[in-house]
Parts: C-alpha cells; structure tokens; sequence
C-alpha cells in the first residue's frame, strides 16, 4: 500500500470522527433544550412565591449541571484538539482553566442538591386523616410518580392512586403512596451515583491528560484509569437501561449521549497518545 492510500484513509478517518463527533455535540446542546424545558414545567409544582433563589437553583439543578458539562466537555476539547502545545500556554491556558473552575462550580451545586434531595426523601410524614386521595382535591396539592406530577382535582384524583395511606415529598405541596415514595427515593439516589460516577470519570480523565502533558503515554497508572473508566461507564449505561424501564427515554438517551460526548475526548486523547509516541521514536532534529 503506497503511502498516498495511508494518507488518503487516515484523512477520510479523521474527517468522519470529526463529522460525528460534532453530531454528539449538536444532539447534547439540543438535549440541554429538553433539560431546561423539563426543569420549567416542575417549578409550577414545587415553587411557590416565598421560594428563595437558592430554592429555585435547586430546583434547576439538572439544567445547571448539563451547562457545566457542556463547557467542560468544550474545555477538554481545546486542551486535547484544538490547541496545539505550542498554544497551549500565558493567558489561554489560564482562560480555559479560569472556565473549567467555574465547571466544577456548577457540577458541585449539582452534587450539592443531588444530596440534599435524597436526604429530604428520608423521612416518612404520613398525611394525617386521610384515606383516598380525592379528599384533597381542596388543599391544592400535586400527586408524584416516577418523576411524574399531577395536580389532584376531581377528575385525577381517582386515577392516580387507589392506596389509603399517602405521604408528603419533601414539602406539604406534594404527595404519594408507598411505592410512589419508595421509588422517588431510589431515584433519587441513582441520580446521585450518576453525578458521582461523572466525577469520578472526569477525575480520571484529568490524570490521563495531565500525564499526557508529562510526555507520559504507557503505564501503570494508565492502564489502571483506562479499566476504571470502562467499568464505571458500564455502570452508567446500567443506569441508562433502568430509566428506560421506567419510561424515561430522555434520560436513557442522555446517559449514551454524554458517554459518546466524552468517546471523543479519548479518541482527541488517543491520537494525542499516537502523536506523542511517534515524537519520542523519532525526535525531530535540533535545527542549532
């Protein structure tokens, strides 16, 4: 094979991981959409008027979370593609890391309400004096399950739940059953792994180009973060597949975007890798 052909299909490689991995990020931008509308609809029954702002973010905290995600994803995208070492470095290097600290802002948030949400689905307040949910249609509350809210009046009210024993969520606006509650508490505590999970995933990207950035390509350390990394996107997909079951779709689409979003960033980190390992086998002669 001449080393026209090699030339030609590695461009034509290059060029349609470029195509798709910038189909990735159009389909995450468009998802953030749906994150932001979803988010909208839910104040209508957890706001009230005498919310505070820190109420609110937290209510937001999904659309924050991808936001922070969405930038970071682009910081890594700078650091492992489009800068070249030579750029890479005085007031660039420090405007990007200056984005990616207000990133990790935003994700801690995001780790910050994941906790508080699950430690507010503990305890168990029985509703007192009532037996059938279609006795407070005149107490203005909502009726949650899987994620899911509907206001109590006289035609739901029937529908939504056959149980004699309700409990509030988290507030006296919102009620469900034994099961509704046990499993708002399940989901509440996969959306915490989740976040964690992303952390942990980030944390081991950051060794990798950090060691890439040493000129280190091979080791230990590498082969150890690259199974951990494999392992913990399984887990994720596990997720994935479990919110599938319960018919949230969006959510099941989100978990394989976000692992194609950061396929990417390795594959910016494998080439990186290759370009790195062909430097130190044949170094460039010092023109002096």
């Amino acid at each position: 094979m001449s080393p026209a052909t090699t030339s030609t299909r590695t461009w034509n490689a290059d060029k349609i991981q470029q195509v798709l991995k910038w189909m990735v990020y159009t389909l995450l931008l468009i998802n953030f959409a749906f994150y932001i509308g979803e988010d909208w609809n839910r104040i209508a029954y957890t706001l009230t008027p005498e919310s505070t702002i820190l109420d609110w973010m937290a209510e937001f905290a999904t659309s924050i979370d991808v936001l922070g995600w969405i930038l970071l994803l682009c910081m890594l995208e700078l650091e492992t593609y489009v800068l070249e070492d030579e750029t890479w470095k005085g007031w660039v290097a420090y405007a990007v890391r200056g984005v990616r600290f207000g990133c990790y802002a935003m994700i801690a948030h995001t780790l910050y309400a994941a906790v508080l949400t699950t430690i507010n689905l503990q305890p168990t307040v029985a509703v007192e004096n009532v037996s059938d949910l279609c006795s407070m249609v005149e107490e203005d509350v909502s009726y949650v399950y899987n994620l899911e809210y509907t206001d109590v009046t006289l035609e739901s009210c029937s529908t939504l739940s056959t149980e004699t024993e309700f409990y509030w969520v988290t507030s006296e606006q919102i009620v469900t059953d034994e099961v509704g509650l046990e499993l708002e508490r399940v989901l509440a505590w996969i959306d915490l792994w989740e976040v964690v999970l992303w952390l942990l995933i980030l944390l081991a990207i950051e060794t990798v180009v950090r060691l890439r950035d040493r000129g280190i390509t091979e080791g230990p350390i590498l082969s150890v973060t690259n199974s951990l990394k494999l392992s913990m996107y399984l887990v994720l997909i596990g997720f994935g597949i479990y919110w599938a079951s319960l018919s949230h779709w969006l959510y099941f689409w989100d978990e394989l975007l976000w692992i194609a979003g950061f396929a990417t960033i390795e594959m910016n980190i494998t080439k990186w890798r290759d370009q790195l390992q062909v430097e130190q086998r044949d170094p460039q002669p010092n023109p002096l």
